[in-house]
């Protein structure tokens, strides 16, 4: 278990899954994935557990990936690390999830939630995919799901031209189901989780399985991303871009 991920599990039988890593904006190392991916596991395994809430600190849901601790398993197999264990998890999860995104969310911070039930953001969420400014692919099913929710269009412009949006625009696009303050965020996601936690098992995990569609196909798109991106990590383009990321991280100083 990661320091910087808190699962607990709260009355009416939500798991809140907490990102804590606010020095960083909640970016997230291999530690972190596998917390998660624990936590969701269990979720999938309990019969106490019945809706998983995600949830970062205030002004941060999640900035990505941790990219200093990202190129250190550059020369592993991708198929073993601990973000695609974690999206492969996230895809297959039956377990009803809701995201609570306040801050910053970007990457899989944004890709995230486009595999929970239900969203909520305040004022101050910002979503972004910066994948192909990095030299990367999207990853999560993104390059699936989103323009099913949003059109191809507008998918592109989000996933290729790395376009910024708010909370508003979210709501506009169907990407969330309602903006609200800071301050109730994380108790609305968790008291809606709990409606759901509270329904017939076996009826709510029927009709989420209906309402989210092909999951072979959901699958099948998150092992094609992941054949892509793993490709595209290994290019000296991408290598590049990477250090100078890197570079440019470090104080002047260093």
């Amino acid at each position: 278990m990661s320091e910087h991920v808190r699962v607990e599990d709260l009355e009416g039988g939500v798991r809140l899954v907490s990102l804590n890593r606010p020095e960083k904006k909640n970016a997230l190392t291999g530690a972190m994935y596998d917390a998660m991916r624990g936590a969701l596991e269990d979720a999938d395994a309990s019969e106490a557990v019945g809706a998983v809430v995600f949830a970062g600190v205030p002004g941060a849901f999640s900035a990505g990936n941790d990219i200093a601790d990202f190129v250190t398993r550059a020369d592993k197999p991708f198929g073993e690390a601990p973000s695609l264990r974690f999206i492969r998890q996230l895809a297959r999860t039956r377990t009803p999830m809701v995201a609570a995104v306040d801050g910053v969310a970007v990457g899989v911070g944004t890709t995230l939630t486009l595999h929970c039930d239900l969203v909520y953001a305040s004022p101050s969420a910002r979503f972004r995919t910066p994948f192909v400014e990095l030299g990367l692919v999207p990853e999560a099913a993104s390059s699936y799901l989103l323009p099913r929710r949003v059109g191809r269009l507008k998918a592109t412009e989000l996933l290729l031209l790395s376009e910024m949006f708010g909370a508003d625009q979210a709501e506009a696009l169907g990407l969330v189901n309602a903006v609200m303050p800071s301050d109730m965020l994380v108790e609305h996601a968790v008291a809606q989780a709990a409606r759901l936690a509270a329904l017939p098992r076996g009826a709510l995990q029927a009709s989420r399985a209906l309402i989210r569609g092909d999951q072979e196909q959901v699958e099948a798109v998150v092992e094609a991303e992941a054949r892509a991106f793993d490709r595209q990590l290994r290019t000296e383009e991408t290598q590049a871009i990477f250090r100078a990321f890197l570079n440019r991280a470090k104080p002047a100083s260093a």
